[in-house]
């Protein structure tokens, strides 16, 4: 059953230049290095400088394993490190886990 991850925070509105080039390197290098899919999300309407990371895994165990091979890659941690400490508005982040709906429900008639 796939599994969907939403980050979302604010960038600081003096790095948004070096934020963007940031998540840039920060997408490609997940979607190279890793067996999940990543996209990040600009705002359209809404709350200028809100951005999101999307991503999807093939299960929950699948994400966790990735997400332990990332945290163990010196490389991905220094992108990362670098883009959150310095381009992230302290306190602004959430995440949310989402889980799809593999099969449909069938309402039983008594």
């Amino acid at each position: 059953m796939p599994v969907f991850m939403y980050q979302t925070f604010e960038i600081k509105q003096e790095k948004f230049k070096e934020a963007i080039e940031n998540l840039q390197e920060i997408k490609k290098y997940r979607n190279e290095q890793y067996d999940h899919t990543v996209e990040v999300l600009i705002p359209i309407t809404g709350q200028d400088y809100t951005y999101a990371i999307y991503g999807t895994y093939d299960s929950l165990a699948e994400m966790e394993l990735q997400n332990r091979k990332m945290y163990e890659d010196e490389e991905y941690l220094k992108l990362i490190g670098n883009f959150f400490l310095d381009h992230v508005v302290q306190g602004t982040m959430t995440t949310q886990i989402y889980r799809g709906i593999s099969k449909s429900i069938s309402s039983k008639e008594k």
